[in-house]
């Protein structure tokens, strides 16, 4: 009875599901019943760098792995990430920008075994967080950079505090790195030699780029550890279609034998054959190979099986396989397989904009733990040996270590739609130019003297040449530079253009003195001046009686009088005198 309670009791404790082990909750082993530590899975550590064997070969083989992880660090990469010095002083931070390219673009600098740029730098960081798990770069006493594979970060014989080649404190804090070099291709390693995570000011001098999915793990995983079996599957899977398909595209010839058929035992066909022998007797076994002949027993009847290859179960189990081999990498389908076929642009778009905060957290991490301390470290190996840089650290308001790193970014999507958003943005304040700009990779500063420059170079040539026309052609209208190169003007702005005599015009209606307006708005001065003395003229004709009314409505109009002002004019001079000439014209 006291059994049955108790089963009662524990059947209804309020447990999580997976805390019961059942057909769908596997027991897995590895696990610590207490709970462990980060490190406490590569607690043998033969088992981490077998491991790390194991991915660079599958790196290497595998026909998907190595281009998935190549197409994630071309879009964390890309061209490189963009330094930008924050000092507070522009000549400052142009003086420090410039000597990072120099030394970061020179692999004899950059790398001491004058291999790689700094751009390559960050490639194989990307790609061996990737698919070793994790690497590390050192500043070395020659200024440059070496970088060290994560095999070797590792100790010949145990060394307290130390796992994985990696020495801390009992916070955690790392103190050294082992590094064990190998002496010849054959793998011979030579005693480990230790390197202080921080020089003697302090300054960290190790940079160790992994990405930890625990607080206190020490070394990092490769990507390929949760999908290691799916590309195995993936193998085994293809390999068993070709197979089928060969089966397929071979033919053979059945032949069939009656009872009565005399010889005994059947011979041999052509083709690949053996033979087993069990209690039963002999019997042959026929390989499968084109051309191939069976010949069956006497009265069998041999049939043929022909599956449909591929069928459709197989693209849908190969398309899972690759989608969660892809979202490991943080890759959507339609970028593993470079085709966006299954989807349509709202499809790819949304899948690419969710891969793109992965790529940002990702540039992120490799910025903070690889770039903002190796550059810190570059520069205060600047410091050490240029007086000219202490003088400027040593001023006030000036943060000699201050810095950004641009993240590369991608181009548009959807050109169009995309730009227009931004430059909605800026018309409504919504953002800076200097903050919209940094977002898209660029530097609004240089992006400003880039423009300015290209401005000033299409506007001096253009008065020059403008200039030089004129010269030659004295009697053409004269040219200037905006005939010749009409600079576009952003979205929603216009200029207008204005002759001088109307603005002379307007000039003197400001100043009190007389001004066309109405249709002799814009006219030039001298025109409206000859066209009033026209007018006057032929209205006093009238008055005297020289010209009949008609003879005057003509001459008014052929000095362009509008035909409702003619009109007024008439009207105006039949009483003997012109009293509204003025008002009439300026109507």
């Amino acid at each position: 009875m006291a059994k049955t309670l108790q089963s009662a009791f524990d059947s209804i404790r309020a447990d999580y599901d997976m805390s019961k082990a059942s057909r769908f909750v596997r027991r897995r082993t590895g696990v610590a019943a207490q709970g462990s530590g980060a490190d406490y899975h590569y607690r043998t550590a033969t088992k981490y760098y077998q491991d790390i064997e194991q991915a660079r070969d599958m790196d290497r083989n595998d026909a998907l792995i190595g281009t998935i992880a190549d197409r994630r660090v071309d879009n964390i990469v890309q061209q490189g990430f963009k330094l930008d010095p924050k000092t507070g002083d522009k000549g400052l931070d142009l003086k420090l920008w410039e000597r990072w390219m120099a030394f970061s673009t020179n692999p004899d600098e950059c790398d001491i075994a004058g291999e790689l740029t700094w751009n390559e730098i960050e490639r194989h960081c990307s790609r061996a967080e990737s698919i070793d798990g994790d690497i590390v770069v050192t500043g070395t006493e020659e200024g440059s950079f070496q970088v060290l594979e994560a095999h070797t970060i590792q100790t010949k014989t145990k060394v307290e505090d130390t796992f994985l080649g990696v020495t801390t404190d009992k916070y955690g804090k790392r103190l050294k790195y082992h590094v064990l070099q190998e002496k010849d291709e054959f793998g011979t390693k030579e005693e480990a030699s230790v390197i202080d995570v921080r020089d003697s000011n302090n300054r960290r001098q190790v940079f160790h780029v992994y990405n930890p999915k625990r607080v206190f793990q020490t070394r990092g995983v490769t990507q390929i550890a949760p999908v290691f079996s799916y590309a195995g599957m993936l193998e085994d899977i293809n390999f068993a279609k070709l197979v089928q398909q060969q089966v397929v595209s071979c033919f053979a010839i059945f032949r069939k034998m009656g009872l009565a058929t005399s010889g005994g035992m059947p011979t041999a066909g052509y083709g690949e054959s053996s033979q087993e022998t069990t209690p039963a007797g002999t019997r042959q076994i026929d390989g499968i190979s084109p051309g191939m002949e069976i010949v069956g027993l006497p009265g069998e009847e041999l049939q043929g099986f022909s599956p449909n290859v591929p069928n459709s179960e197989y693209f849908q189990q190969v398309r899972l396989i690759l989608q969660v081999i892809g979202v490991n990498f943080g890759l959507p389908l339609c970028l593993v397989l470079m085709d966006g076929s299954e989807t349509n642009f709202s499809g790819w778009r949304g899948a690419v904009d969710e891969a793109r905060k992965g790529f940002v957290a990702d540039q992120l991490n490799l910025v903070r733990r690889l770039h903002k301390p190796a550059y810190e470290w570059w520069l205060s190996r600047q410091l050490e040996e240029d007086a000219d840089l202490r003088n400027w650290a040593d001023k006030p308001k000036i943060k000699i270590y201050g810095h950004n790193w641009n993240l590369p970014t991608w181009s548009y999507i959807e050109p169009v739609a995309d730009a227009e958003g931004d430059a909605t943005q800026l018309r409504n304040a919504l953002t800076s130019p200097r903050r919209l700009h940094s977002a898209r990779g660029g530097d609004w500063e240089e992006t400003v003297d880039e423009i300015i420059d290209d401005n000033m170079y299409a506007i001096e040539n253009a008065a020059k040449r403008a200039s030089e026309f004129n010269a030659a052609n004295p009697t053409s209208p004269p040219l200037n530079w905006r005939d010749l190169i009409p600079l576009v003007m952003p979205a929603g702005q216009t200029i207008a253009l204005q002759d001088p005599e109307a603005i002379a015009v307007q000039a003197e209606a400001a100043a009190g003195g007389e001004v066309a307006s109405g249709e002799m708005l814009g006219v030039k001065r001298a025109d409206y001046k000859n066209q009033r003395k026209a007018i006057n003229e032929i209205l006093k004709e009238l008055i005297d009686g020289t010209i009949s009314e008609q003879r005057a409505r003509l001459d008014l109009d052929a000095v362009k009088v509008p035909p409702a002002k003619i009109d007024a004019y008439i009207t105006d001079a039949k009483d003997g005198s012109v009293d509204n000439l003025e008002e009439i014209t300026n109507g």
